[in-house]
C-alpha cells in the first residue's frame, strides 16, 4: 500500500517497563514517586499518553502491587499537567519451564501465572483510560521463559477491560497477533475501531526490518489507530518510520535506555528528541485532550 505520512501525531512514553534494567541506568525510576515524576515530566516534554509499570520501590524488580499502581496514578493524576494514563497488563502471564531435559515442573522463580481477574485487577482499581492487552504468547530472548497468553485468557481480559470501559492498547509482536486482535473485534470482546501498538524488534517477535514493519502495518485495518517503536538504537529511527506510516511513537526507558553513544537518557530526553524527529518531518504533535477525542476515551478517577 502507499504511505500516508501522519500529521498530528501523539508520543507515549513507556515510562520503566519490566525488563531487568533498573541496575543499567540510575535514570530508570523504580518507586511510585520516581514513576510518576518521570512520567510528569515526559508528559510536560511533550508525550500525550504515558505507559505505566511499577517495581518493587527496594530493588527494582518489576511488581503487580495495587498499592503501588494506586500511588503512582494518584501522583500523576494530581501533578499540574494533563497526560493520558496507560497500565500495563501484561504482568501475570510469566513461564520459565526447568533445563531441556526436564522442562516440568516449571521453575518457580521464574514463573508468575495469574487468572484474567487478577491480571486486571489494578486496571478496575485505577480506572486508566488506556491499558496494554499482549495478543499473543511469545518466546521471548531468555531460553527457557514464555511470555503467556492463550486465546481464552485474552478473551477474558479483553472483556473486563471493555466492561470497564478502559480502552485496550493492543501489543503486537507479530502478525499472528493482528489476525488476533481481529477476531476479538469480530466478536466483539474489544471494540471498533482499536488501538494497537506495533512492537518492533524483541526477540523472538517481529524483527524491527522495514519490510516487516510495513508487513504489520498493512496488517492493520485503515479505521484503526497505530503506534510503533523499536528497541535501543533504532528507537528513533522508528519515531520516522511510525510517523511516516501513518502512525504515532513510542520512545521511552522501557525500550532503550540510551540518548547517544555512552550517553544514558531520561524519559524527558526521549520524548523531547522524538518531538524534534516529528516536527522536522512537517507533522504536529498533539496533546492529552486531542487523543481523548480521536481514541474516544473518557478521563476518570476511582473511587
Amino acid at each position: 500500500m502507499p504511505l500516508s505520512m501522519n500529521t498530528d501525531v501523539f508520543i507515549t512514553c513507556a515510562v520503566t517497563g519490566s525488563g531487568s534494567t533498573q541496575d543499567r541506568s540510575p535514570h530508570v525510576p523504580r518507586s511510585p514517586k520516581q514513576i510518576a515524576d518521570s512520567a510528569i515530566a515526559a508528559a510536560k516534554a511533550g508525550a500525550a499518553i504515558v505507559h505505566c509499570h511499577v517495581r518493587d520501590p527496594e530493588t527494582g524488580i518489576p511488581s503487580r502491587d495495587l498499592k503501588l499502581y494506586r500511588e503512582v496514578t494518584d501522583r500523576i493524576r494530581d501533578a499540574d499537567v494533563d497526560v493520558v494514563l496507560n497500565l500495563t497488563a501484561g504482568m501475570g502471564g510469566d513461564i520459565t519451564f526447568g533445563p531441556t531435559d526436564a522442562p516440568m515442573p516449571v521453575n518457580d522463580a521464574g514463573t508468575d501465572m495469574i487468572g484474567a481477574a487478577e491480571r486486571v485487577a489494578h486496571v478496575a482499581e485505577c480506572l486508566p483510560e488506556i491499558c496494554t492487552l499482549d495478543c499473543g504468547t511469545m518466546n521471548f530472548a531468555e531460553a527457557d521463559y514464555v511470555m503467556t497468553n492463550t486465546p481464552g485468557m485474552l478473551r477474558a481480559m479483553g472483556q473486563m477491560m471493555t466492561d470497564l470501559g478502559v480502552k485496550p492498547e493492543i501489543e503486537a509482536f507479530d502478525t499472528g497477533h493482528l489476525w488476533f486482535a481481529k477476531e476479538l473485534v469480530k466478536e466483539g470482546v474489544l471494540d471498533a475501531p482499536a488501538l494497537v501498538q506495533l512492537c518492533m524488534g524483541v526477540p523472538w517477535g517481529a524483527p524491527d526490518d522495514l519490510n516487516t514493519f510495513m508487513a504489520m502495518v498493512n496488517n492493520v485495518p485503515d479505521d484503526w489507530t497505530f503506534s510503533a517503536f523499536s528497541l535501543g538504537r533504532n528507537q528513533m529511527a522508528y519515531a520516522a518510520a511510525a510517523v511516516l506510516a501513518g502512525g504515532n511513537v513510542r520512545v521511552g526507558l522501557e525500550d532503550n535506555l540510551w540518548l547517544g553513544k555512552g550517553e544514558l537518557a531520561t524519559n524527558e530526553q526521549l520524548v523531547t528528541r522524538a518531538r524534534g524527529i516529528i516536527e522536522a518531518m512537517g507533522a504536529r504533535v498533539i496533546g492529552p485532550g486531542e487523543v481523548r477525542e480521536k481514541l474516544g476515551l473518557v478521563k476518570r478517577a476511582p473511587k
